[in-house]
């Protein structure tokens, strides 16, 4: 599952509070990219000596700002798998794996092995680094692994420490980055991906997203509608939402989730033993986080307090599964039983990071007032205790240089297929709602009862695949939105620990978007 291993929150983010949405003119829809750009050819070679032959990148160039195309230049890298059969190909599949701040430079490289040939032999498949990530022109803050990690819990005791490390992080990218970072944004991407189509001499182009590249490939159907061709977004974002507002909600949908978790759980207390009422399996966590804040608990190389473990519990609790396996290790530990060991988790890359912050910041304002964040927080851990604090506590963001231009309004009749689990943890199923009521021309395919974050290619759900790959190969929406089952699940979860997996392909770092 090297693929989507990679695929995070996808996104870390929200809105709810940042400056009125205004959507892109109908003239601003219609801007070809800046011609000096449209007529060049790729030096083409092979990507990686760990990776097959007749997959390739490139270099292009982009306008650092579209608003001065003439100005300075930034470098896109890309990929490429030819078509598996020329006489049926019908274009190229751009594709994107989330982050934001996710390099997709080697996602053709796992698709090529995973898409059915039914779609493989119709389509160029075509990968790209966001500008600020990977191997095109790069974002990187200088951060310390300790300025990293994110969400961060409230606490009176600790929040001028939160401010303080807020205005850090924004000062250290704006120090190294000054001049990029007003340029690193969701739009200015898109325009990358309109340069990328025209370069590759295509009239559309057709795209794979998931996660925050969902948002991506939205953002592109409203400023190049008829550029679009057949677009498929897999665990959707809510335009709306982009970004607090979709951070936010991640407080009241993880105690949906946690609900449902007591009860599946309290169905299996001969299994799990943490209580046979629902109420009796809640009560078995808070007293782990109880014991947690006075002793933390060491597992995986890190010392989980009571804030972290419910931290960790938020992304956990959307696999019911996996879940209850987590918290019987934790419990274990805390009383004093040997439990095997994974390796220590290592820190996402500085380069993850500065990228993520560079988008999520970027593309909206927030709030600027500290104030704002700790009256936000209590009130949120008061509605929602299991994380209502951790996302809506202070970001960089507060401390970021305003947006240059305002947040896209997704609202049009381009056709999408959005695919979405029902528990997805970090695009939630109300997120993807919300896409597809901004898209008004697309179809949505619902796992019901299904579990993760990504659905395609994933094995999450046959009747899900069955139904993209048709619309893949032959650009025809289902005549209606779809529900599908989950595929049946055999053996330990697989998200059995809550601490993350690492990568394995040479190209595709973890992300957390």
């Amino acid at each position: 599952m090297s693929l989507l291993a990679t695929l995070t929150p996808g996104l870390a983010s929200a809105a709810a509070a940042a400056a009125p949405a205004t959507p892109a003119s109908p003239a601003a829809a219609a801007v070809a990219p800046p011609a000096q750009y449209t007529g060049q050819t790729p030096d083409w070679k092979r990507c990686h000596t760990a990776l097959p032959a007749d997959f390739q990148c490139a270099t292009i160039k982009v306008p650092l700002d579209y608003a001065e195309p003439g100005g300075k230049r930034i470098d896109i890298a890309i990929s490429r798998f030819k078509a598996a059969n020329p006489a049926k190909r019908h274009g190229v599949l751009l594709s994107n794996p989330g982050g934001p701040g996710g390099p997709g430079l080697g996602l053709p490289a796992e698709l090529d092995t995973m898409l059915t040939a039914s779609v493989r032999e119709r389509y160029d498949l075509i990968g790209f680094d966001p500008r600020g990530t990977g191997a095109s022109t790069p974002v990187v803050c200088g951060l310390t692994p300790d300025e990293r990690p994110w969400p961060r819990p409230y606490k009176a005791k600790t929040f001028a420490k939160d401010v303080r490390w807020a205005k850090s992080v924004a000062d250290k990218c704006r120090a190294q980055h000054g001049d990029i970072l007003p340029h690193i944004t969701t739009r200015n991407t898109a325009r990358d991906m309109d340069v990328i189509r025209a370069v590759l001499g295509e009239k559309k182009i057709s795209y794979l997203g998931y996660s925050y590249g969902t948002y991506l490939g939205s953002v592109y159907t409203q400023m190049f509608p008829k550029r679009a061709d057949r677009f498929v977004l897999d665990s959707a974002t809510d335009p709306g939402k982009a970004w607090r507002g979709m951070v936010r909600d991640w407080g009241p949908e993880a105690e949906s989730a946690f609900e449902r978790w007591t009860e599946w759980t309290a169905e299996r207390s001969a299994t799990y033993r943490l209580g046979d009422t629902p109420a009796k399996v809640s009560q078995s966590f808070w007293d782990l986080v109880a014991h947690a804040e006075r002793e933390p608990i060491v597992y995986g190389g890190m010392a989980f307090d009571g804030a972290l473990l419910r931290g960790a519990m938020r992304p956990a609790v959307f696999d019911v599964r996996g879940a209850a396996e987590s918290v019987v290790i934790f419990k274990d530990l805390a009383d004093g039983k040997p439990v095997p060991q994974p390796p220590a988790a290592e820190p996402v890359p500085d380069a993850i990071i500065s990228s993520q912050w560079s988008v999520l910041c970027g593309d909206t304002t927030w709030p600027r007032n500290p104030e704002t964040y700790r009256e936000d927080s209590r009130r949120d851990a008061a509605r929602h205790p299991l994380v209502g604090d951790h996302v809506s506590n202070i970001t960089p963001c507060a401390f970021w240089d305003r947006a240059v231009e305002p947040k896209t309004t997704v609202d049009n009749k381009v056709g999408a297929l959005i695919v979405q689990s029902e528990w997805d943890s970090q695009t939630p199923l109300s997120a993807a709602l919300g896409m597809h009521r901004a898209m008004k021309g697309s179809k949505m395919v619902t796992v019901k009862g299904g579990e993760g974050h990504a659905v395609y290619l994933l094995n999450r759900s046959a009747c899900a695949d069955r139904t993209t790959d048709a619309y893949l190969a032959t650009g025809r929406l289902p005549a209606g939105n779809v529900t599908c089952a989950p595929n049946p699940r055999e053996g330990k979860s697989e998200s059995a620990t809550v601490l993350p997996v690492p990568p394995r392909s040479p190209l595709l770092p973890v992300t957390i978007g």
